[in-house]
């Protein structure tokens, strides 16, 4: 049970195969992983890159809440949040969350929430460089309704 903010970019196999070999049994028969990607494109601009910032130290901590929330409502044997932050280009990495579980319904259902409330509860400032010049990403209410499911 993992989570990490960082300016690295992750490895997905060894994401895996964390969740995929718990150090205590039992071992999952499902695992799920969701892995976000800078978009080339945004309100139909083109993006050239885009910048996370956050709050060390505030950041792990609600993102250990929303895992540990997690946790707490699925039978789950691992989950996981990895975030980057920093200066990225169109399709690098910047987001993976993973959940491992005795059914895969579970795992869907917590990797799902996971990125839901990470969308919306935490503190992370993204902005977009258009070519045009820097611009702030705004919430959408779309991550507000996906949260309200749970």
């Amino acid at each position: 049970m993992t989570v990490i903010v960082t300016e690295d970019d992750f490895d997905l196999a060894e994401i895996y195969a964390k969740l995929r070999t718990p150090k205590s049994p039992p071992s999952p028969g499902a695992v799920t992983v969701f892995v976000g990607l800078v978009r080339e494109m945004n309100n139909n601009r083109p993006i050239t890159s885009m910048t996370l910032e956050h709050y060390p130290g505030m950041t792990e901590t609600r993102l250990e809440a929303i895992r540990d929330q997690a946790m707490q409502r699925w039978p789950l044997t691992g989950a996981t949040i990895v975030h980057r932050v920093g200066k990225l280009g169109p399709n690098d990495q910047i987001v993976a969350v993973g959940a491992a579980s005795a059914h895969r319904q579970a795992s869907f259902d917590a990797a799902n929430f996971m990125m839901d409330f990470l969308k919306t509860e935490a503190p992370f400032w993204k902005s977009e460089d258009t070519g045009d010049g820097a611009e702030w990403v705004s919430a959408r209410d779309s991550d507000d309704t996906a949260k309200r499911r749970w």
